[in-house]
Order: structure tokens, then sequence, then C-alpha cells
């Protein structure tokens, strides 16, 4: 970037900006560079408080270190948009950084953003619309979001939806264990999606792919997504899929992660009514500590309007709206110190969990380990110590897998606790 091209956000400071904040001064520095063709704003060290700030095509916001962007704590003065919120069409508060329909578009540098997430979690219940997103680029192409530091998120902190050709690289997230909803990094109907070199710390999932839901009235696949090199810390879920997965989520390699005290690990979440194919998935060369449990696998995942049929182990007739996992791969993955079971595949009768590779694993259970729930599913006990847990699953391989410290609840002496609802590959 031509240095020509740079705009300092200094340039807008007047006698007022400190009474009455930053708001004006990033809307016309905005306009202006939307006006040139684009450009990169530039922000100093310093301490920044604003509203919503919305870039357009071709501009870069970049923080240099000591800069900190600080949300205003009040949703009187955040527009209200019309957008998606969990896979439903909402109206919603902007997001704190947001884009739509635009090309080119990166956040970066080595300053922070702060949500100041407090007030909106404490406000939840009362607030007439959805939660602002830290971070959303909406119908956006060839995005980047680069080492900035993200903090206290209201909801979920990264939440690229309808996008092409993103990268996501050397970022943290680090929002407290538990603030609801804060997931880390979400793509959302996303296409060429790379995360790479990021630390993930939040109080719900790390990163998700998600699709929409049945609701949604616009579903695009997730598909084209790695995830490399990253530190998943306290989620719900390490690299989580689902439960919005109704339009399809495929092509995804997770490797060389390390995770460490997630509720689970790689998580698959999914029921009747959502549809959606999840397929081609490959988990190589992953560290795990202290999780419930490295693999789940639920299509009996208890969310949305779902009323009762969801948790009926009865088969019901398959059709468009019967969710299908197929074609999973895990291999390479060392799990030390497991507290609730090893590995936990549950899918549905009329469409089980099909093409399961599991190769070149150990997984370590946590002695003595008082464990927990293993999956969110209706009717399942607490576990502890269990090994690999199945039903509902269609050629199964297991390959060098070893598990220690196991203990099943149905008294199996392998280390896999399956029944006649499962097929194995020998």
């Amino acid at each position: 970037m031509e240095k020509e091209d740079m705009i300092s956000i200094r340039e807008y400071e007047d006698k007022k900006t400190e009474e009455r904040g930053w708001t004006d001064a990033f809307s016309a520095a905005v306009t202006r560079m939307e006006s040139e063709g684009g450009g990169t704003l530039v922000v100093p060290a310093g301490r920044y408080e604003t509203f919503p700030i919305e870039l357009k095509s071709n501009m870069t916001l970049y923080l240099e270190s000591g800069a900190e962007l600080v949300f205003i704590q009040r949703s009187e003065g955040f527009p209200v948009i019309r957008s998606e919120f969990e896979g439903r069409d909402s109206f919603v508060y902007m997001s704190c950084i947001y884009a739509k329909n635009a090309e080119n578009v990166t956040l970066c540098g080595h300053g922070t953003v702060n949500g100041q997430g407090e007030y909106w979690w404490k406000h939840m219940r009362e607030l007439p619309y959805g939660r602002p997103y830290l971070i959303c680029f909406e119908h956006c192409k060839h995005v980047k979001i680069l080492d900035v530091k993200l903090t206290m998120s209201p909801a979920w902190t990264v939440h690229p939806l309808y996008c092409e050709d993103l990268e996501v690289r050397g970022i943290s997230i680090r929002n407290p264990w538990n603030s609801p909803n804060t997931d880390g990094i979400n793509p959302d109907g996303c296409q060429n999606v790379r995360i790479a070199d990021c630390l993930v710390d939040v109080g719900d999932d790390c990163i998700t792919l998600k699709s929409g839901t049945e609701e949604t009235p616009e579903k695009q696949p997730c598909e084209n997504i790695t995830i490399t090199n990253c530190n998943l810390v306290h989620g719900h879920g390490g690299v989580v899929i689902g439960s919005e997965m109704s339009g399809g989520v495929r092509n995804v390699t997770i490797t060389n992660c390390v995770f460490q005290d997630t509720d689970r690990g790689i998580r698959v979440k999914t029921r009747r009514g959502r549809g959606g194919v999840m397929e081609s998935v490959l988990v190589s060369n992953v560290m795990m500590e202290r999780v419930l449990c490295p693999f789940v696998f639920n299509m009996y995942y208890q969310c949305g309007a779902q009323g009762t049929s969801y948790k009926e182990k009865t088969p019901h007739e398959a059709d468009e709206t019967t969710p299908v996992i197929r074609n999973i791969f895990i291999q390479n993955c060392l799990v030390n110190d497991a507290r609730a079971a090893a590995g936990f595949f549950y899918g549905l009768p009329e469409m089980p969990v099909e093409n399961v590779s599991i190769s070149d694993c150990r997984i370590r259970m946590m002695e003595n380990s008082e464990g927990g729930q293993t999956a969110m599913m209706e009717d399942l006990p607490d576990m502890a110590g269990e090994g690999i847990f199945m039903r509902f699953a269609k050629n199964v391989s297991f390959r060098n897998v070893q598990v220690e410290n196991y203990k099943n609840l149905s008294g199996a002496k392998e280390a896999w606790d399956l029944d006649e609802t499962v097929s194995v590959i020998r």
C-alpha cells in the first residue's frame, strides 16, 4: 500500500472527540476512503471509544500496537440491521466492525478490539434485537483478519457470513469462560476459508462451521476449510460443526492443533429436521488435554423448535430434512486425561453415522475422574472414563487405536462400547 493511500484517524480528531467519542471521525474517514476507491485507515496507539464501524471495498483497518478500539456499552446508538442471528432471518444490532457486499477488506495490526461485552451479557434477555457480533463480514469476498487481539465480544466474536476467500491468521480471541454465546470464529455458509496460527479462549465453541438452519432463507454450504496450528482453550467445543448445518459442510481439514480444557474436542451436533450433509472431514496431528470427550458426533442434539421427534430412538422415514454425517477420518491424535469418554458417536437409526476411520491414536482417560456430560442429548447419563461409545454407526474402522484407563458403562471389556446398531470393518 502506497503511503498516499494511508489515512490516520487522528486527522479527524477535534476538540469534541474526547467528549463525543470517535464515531464521527471513523465515519468521515471511511466516507473519504470510499470516495477515493479505498485505502488504509491507520489507528495509532491510544484508546478510541466508538459505535460500530462499517468498512467498504478495498479498505484496510490497521490497528497499530497499543491501539484499542473500545465499543460503547449502550444499545442506543447501535444501528439495527436486517441480517441473520443463529441461522434465522432477524433484526440485529450492527456488529462492532461490519462490512456487507464488499471486496478486498482487511482488519490487521497488533492492536486490540474490545467489545465491552458485559453490558450485552447482562441485558441480553431484555434487548429488543439480537446482540451484535464483534466482527461480521456479510456477503464479502477476499477478506483478511490478521494479527489483531479481540476481547469481550457481545456475542460471537468473528462471524463471516456467506463469504468467499477468507483468511484468519495470527489473531488472539479472549472472552471470559462464563460469557454467554461468545464463540470464537464462526464461518457461516462460507467457501475457501483458511484459519491458522490463532489462539482462541472463549465461553462457548472456539471455532464453529455453520450453514444455516431449516429456517434460513438462504442456504449455502460451508466448504473447503483448513484449520491449522491453532490453540483452542476452555470452550464448549474446540472445532465444531453445527448445529446449524442445513446447507451442508464438506471438505474440512483440522491439523496441528492443541486443545486444552475444552468440554469437547471435535464436536459435531445436529438433529432430525435440520437436514444437510456433513462429509469429508479429516482430523490429523491434534493434541488434547483435559477435555471431557475428544470426539463427539451427536445426531440427537437438543436445539431449536424441534418438538419431541428429535429424541425418539425408533427409525423415521428418511427425507430431505434428515441430516447426514459421513466420511470422517481421524488420525495421529494424542489425548491426555480425557474425563468422560474417549469418543462418542451417535447416529440416527434411519441415517447412521457412516464411514468413520480412526487410526494411530492414543487416548488416555483421567484416573478417578468425576466425568460429566459427554454430549448434549436427552436421557444420556453422565460418563466417567468411558471408552469409545457408538450407536447407529456404519462402516467404522479402528487401526492402532489405544485407549487407556477406560471403564465402560455396559461392562464391555474392549475399549469400544458397541452394540448391534454398529457395523465395524475389521
